[in-house]
């Protein structure tokens, strides 16, 4: 079995092929309790959970305290996903990286089960223009409000 932290997992064919399957309705099913069992029981010294993906906001954690929708052109993400592969050594190129991506993109807000999409009460930030440290910043001051105005 593959450790989370394998490199390979964070190929470019390891995204594309795992847009592919979560359109499997049986495979999302699959998955879904393993991801609120881990949003709800974070493994200790963990208070609580942060957790990345598509359909957070909307199907896996519909209740969450706080929801944040991450975006930013499709330009933008593929720049930044070239140099992360570039980085590792991969040999790519901007223009099929990009298309790539679009092609997930609408892939993953077409599907019939969890499509992408924000939930009706995230705040989405929009990285587009953003540096790391800015997101964090922004994500942080928004997690702080929510938290303060919810309560102990």
């Amino acid at each position: 079995m593959a450790s989370l932290d394998d490199p390979a997992l964070l190929t470019e064919a390891v995204a594309q092929a795992s847009s592919v399957v979560a359109a499997i309705p049986g495979v999302r099913a699959a998955l879904l309790e393993r991801q609120r069992d881990f949003a709800a029981h974070p493994p200790a010294p963990a208070r609580g959970a942060v957790l990345d993906g598509r359909d957070i906001g909307t199907a896996v954690c519909p209740g969450a305290t706080v929801k944040l929708f991450v975006t930013a052109s499709p330009e933008a993400r593929a720049e930044r996903r070239v140099r992360e592969l570039r980085g590792r050594g991969a040999a790519v190129i901007y223009g099929d990286v990009l298309q790539d991506m679009k092609e997930r993109d609408a892939r993953d807000s077409e599907r019939r089960v969890a499509p992408l999409a924000a939930a009706p009460d995230a705040v989405t930030i929009d990285t587009t223009g953003l540096d790391a440290d800015r997101v964090f910043e922004l994500a942080s001051e928004i997690i702080a409000r929510a938290l303060a105005a919810h309560g102990p």
